[in-house]
């Protein structure tokens, strides 16, 4: 069995390998380069982690479970005020070729004036929920002369029908307690399971960003998620967020990584 020891003042973490096959490149220094190299970043991850979650808030303490599909939403409780910077940099990487854009969720629209801001040449928007076409339908009012295709529906039943876009803007959230376990409970990021279909959906350099829940940098386990579909990943991290100490979404940090892939 081979045994790897990290010891600080704060933890100590121990790697024990018991299949001697496991992580077997053909020379043994190189297999302890890799084994040290592993522990090394892991033990680094928990330093870096220990200062972060002093900036932390506490937030309200529970996440809505009940199914949202159909629910009529306040402002605060579609998107909190706090995500508008974030908003804004997505919105700025998304429009950058001025061409065609999909946005999955219209939510308060905040997202969708930013891009129409932006100038672009045709904007598509995908959304479910009918008290949010109502939203839409009275927001358009102030946008006569700007061309939407609004496809009414969940984006798992809408997407089969589009084709292809120079951008794609990714901001939903789990419709109900079970997506909420499996999209955010056991992934990485909420956005992994439309990965996939945003790069089925883009043109040859197109761009695709969503909100990343990373903090300050992405995952190793994020990043070969992204390079499994796209070529290229650009990313800042967009500091000093507002997020109030009963935050209702599944976030206490106050920055957050804007992740921009390129197909």
């Amino acid at each position: 069995m081979t045994k790897r020891i990290k010891r600080l003042r704060q933890v100590e973490v121990t790697m024990q390998i018991k299949d001697e096959a496991f992580i077997r490149p053909p020379t043994e220094q190189q297999r302890s380069w890799l084994l040290n190299s592993a522990l090394g970043e892991f033990v680094y991850d928990l330093q870096m982690l220990d200062e972060l979650a002093k900036r932390f808030v506490p937030g309200a303490g529970h996440l809505r479970t009940e199914d949202r599909t159909q629910a009529v939403l306040t402002d605060e409780e579609i998107m909190e005020d706090w995500q508008i910077p974030l908003m804004q940099e997505m919105a700025i990487a998304v429009a950058q070729s001025h061409g065609d854009i999909l946005e999955i969720g219209f939510g308060r629209g905040v997202s969708s004036a930013m891009i129409q801001d932006e100038g672009v040449r045709s904007h598509t928007i995908v959304e479910c929920n009918d008290s949010i076409i109502e939203r839409f339908n009275q927001w358009r009012k102030d946008y006569t002369d700007r061309e939407f295709t609004m496809m009414h529906g969940l984006w798992q039943d809408t997407l089969p029908s589009l084709g292809q876009f120079d951008g794609v803007f990714f901001h939903t959230y789990p419709l109900n307690e079970d997506d909420l376990l499996q999209q955010i409970g056991k992934s990485v990021t909420f956005a992994d399971h439309f990965f996939a279909h945003a790069a089925a959906h883009l043109k040859e350099g197109g761009v695709f960003t969503y909100l990343s829940n990373e903090i300050d940098s992405l995952s190793r386990t994020h990043q070969r998620l992204l390079f499994e579909h796209f070529s290229r990943i650009d990313m800042q991290v967009v500091k000093e967020l507002k997020v109030p100490e009963d935050v209702k979404d599944a976030w206490w940090s106050d920055s957050m990584v804007v992740v921009v892939a390129t197909k």
